[in-house]
């Protein structure tokens, strides 16, 4: 059902202007975000009252339906869905109808109804009708679930939408946030919402009403975040950084589930039976982590992980504000449009120097050759909007550059040009005392604060814009000035490294709270310094990533403060990886990203020959669960050379290597290897261990003597990088799967009895129990062949440790007396049991 929905959302968004889509925000959602956003409701049975607004093609209400389908517990679904889209209403209808009929088809019945118009207009109208606003919020809160994508546009002050949220007692400056805000009115007590949205509410004094609205009515339960931008809207030019929000109204805030991904892939996981995503995070924190309790502006902090919250913590310690040390900042007053007539190329008589962005580049060069002027008129016009040249300024650009690597990148500038007057332009922000400069050493100290890494970061988890705006740099807090003097009077030059500047602070901090060696920096810097080496080392470019590099220093048991010349080469598992990535590095990943560490990372590393497979134990069954991994020999002695004189000698030398060293590896693994022939001729190579020789015994033992002439359509754990599977044939025979994991070992189809037989290999855990057995038909529910249960065993001894798992109405074959069968119980032998 959503695969269909969504096709509808691709040719619905054709529909839309792209300069209207852009100004009103309208980016309809996916359905793999839809899904998730549905799976975040925690309570949903009997009968619903869904609310959508700006519903577009409705992809969250059929995420709503689709879950609801899954959980069994409902039975009505009333979907109320708002759009001001008309032009897309054949769609809406058409994505109705497929909900509707599939959950007809469930038991569910579905009672839609559509509102086109105003959102916001409506709902003012509705409750303005009433003489008494505040006694209508009780009867109006009618909805027990929402879940909502709203637009995406700031509103004026001087607005109709303005106007009419005020007379509801609203007051916010953003659609998306106005949407919330009354969606929060007409939800029942208790009832939950989830929105996608953009985060820049969660810091700045415009959003401090919204704030409170949302802290004081409702309980924040989970919040997801994207590790980008562009990854929630990939297909549309977003600007702001979003997140998935759930609250629950009338609840006392407790403890905050917080999820991150890279990517917005969401799935549902085979084992698990959650929706997941590649390389997603997870954490709980209690709520005064994501809101400090004596925070009046009440900023929300988003930490996706401990190393991000000890960003937070240790910047905590300075709590100064631009007032306290005597400073202000400020737009840059010129704007050039307005002031056209006093706009010169270059200085010349009755002119000052005026800055513009271009001019900053690690200090302020000017003039400089560019379409934009270097100076500006002196006039009863633009005198107002100028300054008293003199003192320390400290610039800072409102639009950072893509070869940026930091949002805040500040220029101190000491009033060195002539003139005693100074134009900064719009698009600069600059810190200064009353429209004049600083002393040097403040200024000096601000411009090491501004730009050090600690600050960065910490901005961006607050910062839900990509722009600096003079507003946010008033809400940072500041050290105390002293501080700030005593960290300027170390700069002898405005143009220390990074690291320099870096250092600075984290002596300073060090001081001030008597910790030492507690820099949460240092394990950015040693994941940074493993992505490096793991690009070098020819990783390809989907495993350049924060989870590899994890991986990569799991391996080499390297801390955060350890050393390149100290590593080691302990033997690892999957889980025990993610446990390190946790413990060590502060970032815990979702239990059900188990196979995406195995798949995506470590068989690639274990391909191009960094890592080896069980080296302690070659022949360990492929599935295992004493299954580890350690860094390759020759590569580590060239690793303890990263960062010396000898690195890249060591390099080279290694990278000519690789390709031998990955064949030889592969050699031996070969070596290992069972040899299975199809009767097709196919030729597969199935991993050492007694589970694979198993499914091979099942081919080529079991197949023959029970359902002669079956053709094989899938072979799981077979050690090549894809298992064996005719995808295709299984959907001729009525069975479509999206992901593998669910299947049996063993795929056969009996053409001459019409039979598909599900065979599972055990050899340590998995027969066909009676949860096994409920998991399989319904995966099959819709094959057109019948449904043969049977688990597989190699011996007595093994079968005997499970004869009371066993499901009734199944088979169970020994590869040790391979002519015989066992059933359990029922009116037949081997054959399907409707």
């Amino acid at each position: 059902m959503l695969n269909e929905v969504d096709l509808i959302r691709i040719a619905a968004n054709e529909k839309l202007d792209p300069k209207k889509k852009g100004e009103l925000g309208q980016f309809y959602t996916a359905a793999p975000i839809s899904m998730f956003m549905a799976s975040l409701f925690e309570s949903m049975a009997d009968e619903i009252n869904l609310l959508d607004p700006g519903c577009g093609p409705c992809s969250l209400a059929a995420a709503f339906t689709d879950e609801a389908i899954k959980r069994g517990n409902v039975s009505t679904i009333n979907i109320d869905a708002h759009e001001i889209e008309e032009r897309i209403k054949s769609h809406i209808v058409e994505s109705v109808n497929v909900c509707e009929e599939v959950a007809k088809k469930a038991g569910i019945k579905l009672n839609p109804t559509f509102h086109f118009g105003d959102f916001i207009q409506n709902f003012s109208n509705d409750i303005t009708n009433y003489s008494d606003c505040e006694a209508v919020f009780g009867p109006i809160e009618h909805y027990s679930h929402i879940i909502m994508n709203p637009p995406y546009k700031k509103i004026a002050s001087s607005s109709d939408h303005r106007k009419w949220l005020r007379a509801v007692g609203i007051e916010t400056v953003n659609l998306y946030s106005a949407f919330v805000a009354i969606a929060l009115k007409r939800l029942k007590q208790g009832g939950e919402l989830v929105a996608i949205i953009p985060r820049s509410f969660c810091n700045g004094p415009y959003y401090q009403p919204f704030r409170e609205q949302l802290i004081n009515e409702a309980a924040i339960r989970h919040i997801h975040i994207f590790d980008s931008r562009s990854n929630a809207f990939s297909g549309d030019d977003v600007l702001q950084e979003n997140i998935i929000l759930h609250l629950v109204k009338g609840e006392e805030q407790r403890e905050v589930t917080i999820t991150s991904s890279p990517v917005a892939d969401f799935h549902q996981d085979d084992e698990s039976g959650t929706v997941t995503a590649s390389d997603m995070t997870t954490r709980t924190v209690p709520f005064s982590s994501i809101v400090n309790p004596g925070d009046k502006q009440q900023f929300i902090h988003i930490a996706a992980n401990n190393r991000d919250q000890s960003i937070i913590d240790k910047l905590s310690v300075f709590n100064s504000t631009l007032e306290d040390i005597s400073a202000q900042v400020s737009t840059g007053p010129v704007v050039d449009f307005r002031l056209k007539d006093d706009l010169r190329k270059d200085i010349e008589p009755g002119a000052v120097p005026l800055i513009y962005p271009v001019h900053l580049n690690g200090g302020v060069n000017w003039p400089k050759e560019s379409k934009k002027p270097n100076a500006i008129s002196v006039s009863d016009k633009s005198k107002s909007w100028l300054w008293k040249h003199e003192g320390y300024f400290v610039i800072v650009r409102r639009f950072s550059s893509k070869e940026e690597k930091r949002r805040i990148v500040a220029t101190p500038y000491d009033s060195s040009l002539a003139g005693e007057l100074i134009g900064f332009e719009n698009k600069l922000n600059v810190f200064h005392s009353k429209k004049v400069g600083l002393d040097r050493e403040l200024a000096l100290g601000l411009y090491v604060y501004l730009n050090c890494t600690l600050l960065d970061k910490y901005y961006r988890l607050f910062g839900g814009h990509t722009q600096v705006n003079a507003t946010d740099l008033r809400t940072i807090h500041y050290p105390e000035p002293d501080t700030l003097r005593r960290i300027g009077a170390q700069v002898q030059t405005p143009d220390l490294t990074q690291k320099e500047i870096d250092q600075l602070i984290e002596r300073e901090i060090s001081q001030m709270t008597g910790v030492e060696n507690n820099n949460p920096l240092s394990g950015q810097e040693k994941i940074d310094q493993a992505l490096e080496v793991i690009t070098l080392l020819g990783m390809p470019r989907a495993q350049q990533n924060e989870r590899s590099a994890l991986t990569f220093l799991t391996l080499l048991n390297l801390h955060p403060e350890g050393s390149w010349q100290e590593l080691e080469k302990p033997l690892f598992g999957v889980t025990p990886i993610m446990d390190w990535c946790r413990d060590v590095y502060g970032k815990e990943y979702a239990p059900n990203t188990r196979e995406t560490f195995r798949r995506q990372t470590l068989h690639q590393f274990v391909d191009g020959g960094l890592a080896l497979y069980n080296p302690d134990k070659p022949d360990r069954p492929v599935n295992s669960p004493k299954a580890c991994y350690q860094i390759a020999p020759e590569l580590f002695e060239v690793l303890l050379e990263y960062g010396t004189a000898s690195w890249e000698k060591a390099l080279k030398g290694w990278l000519k290597l690789r390709k031998t060293l990955a064949q030889q590896y592969a050699m031996e693994r070969e070596m290992q290897m069972i040899p299975l022939t199809l009767d097709d001729g196919t030729e597969i190579k199935l991993s050492p261990g007694i589970h694979s020789q198993l499914i091979h015994d099942i081919v080529i033992e079991f197949g023959p003597r029970f359902a002669p002439g079956s053709e094989v359509i899938y072979l799981g754990d077979t050690g090549a990088k894809e298992d064996f599977f005719r995808k295709d044939r299984l959907a001729e025979l009525g069975v479509t799967v999206d992901r593998k994991g669910k299947l049996p070992d063993v795929v056969l189809y009996w053409p001459e009895r019409d039979w598909l037989l599900l065979i599972e290999s055990v050899t340590s855990h998995g027969p066909v129990d009676g949860k096994r057995h409920g998991e399989l038909a319904k995966l099959f529910k819709d094959s057109k062949p019948g449904l043969v249960y049977v688990t597989a065993f190699p011996d007595r001894k093994i079968m005997g440790k499970y004869l009371g798992e066993i499901s009734w109405e199944t088979e169970v074959w020994m590869s040790e007396a391979p002519t015989h069968m066992i059933h359990f119980n029922g009116d037949r032998f081997l054959g399907p049991h409707d």
